[in-house]
């Protein structure tokens, strides 16, 4: 299955507020949840959260889960998206400015993503160190998860970019990481602790200058057995 990261930001003159609302209560769900291939989707908006690596810009991003490559294209080739969710992108998205990444998902911990609940979640942008092959940074950062798990997260994953991203030169990012936590108190917790120590200064099978990191608060639209 393709996990799909879509982080966006307001088209000028709207406030990070409407933006968000408007993706949320509009877009989602009278274009983009209409896209008959998509088998889940949920927005987080921003947090005010500080992290020292918070990414610039984007104020919300959306996941996307399916099925395959195929279902991909036949999402980007269908009606709902060219005459609706396209479409519908300059009114409230500066979407020249967006970044979307396709990965396959590993979880770390925690169970099964069921979407009956709207978790408070941290999203890591990583980058491999420029040393690394792209096998080793994600035997890597599994390594590293499974001997220092994060304080108080119910549940992580590792999107690690798919392998079509590399055809023609590098993504910006190699992996995205998930850590879901029961609420805004349980991540300041963590992000006050060895974690967010970790976070500001990197960790050494990264590249420091592509790291960073996006709070959020989920909201499901399509939810895990929806279609």
């Amino acid at each position: 299955m393709i996990h799909q990261f879509i982080f966006a930001g307001p088209k000028p003159g709207l406030s990070a507020a409407a933006f968000q609302s408007y993706w949320i209560n509009f877009h989602a769900v009278d274009f983009a949840a209409k896209i008959p291939q998509i088998r889940q989707y949920l927005v987080s908006r921003r947090l005010p959260v500080t992290t020292g690596r918070d990414l610039p810009f984007s104020e919300g991003v959306a996941e996307i889960w399916l099925a395959d490559e195929a279902e991909q294209v036949q999402s980007l080739q269908s009606p709902e998206f060219l005459d609706g969710a396209r479409r519908d992108e300059p009114r409230w998205a500066a979407f020249w400015q967006t970044l979307g990444l396709d990965t396959s998902a590993v979880r770390i911990a925690g169970d099964a993503v069921d979407g009956s609940i709207q978790s408070v979640k941290l999203y890591l942008l990583l980058k491999r160190a420029p040393t690394l092959t792209l096998e080793t940074f994600r035997d890597r950062l599994l390594e590293e998860r499974a001997c220092s798990p994060v304080e108080g997260a119910s549940g992580h994953a590792a999107g690690f970019v798919n392998a079509g991203a590399y055809g023609l030169g590098e993504p910006r990012f190699d992996a995205v990481e998930t850590i879901a936590f029961a609420d805004l108190a349980a991540l300041e917790r963590a992000l006050s602790g060895r974690f967010g120590t970790h976070i500001r200064e990197g960790w050494a099978f990264c590249d420091p200058r592509y790291l960073f990191a996006f709070a959020g608060q989920e909201h499901w639209i399509i939810r895990p057995g929806d279609r």
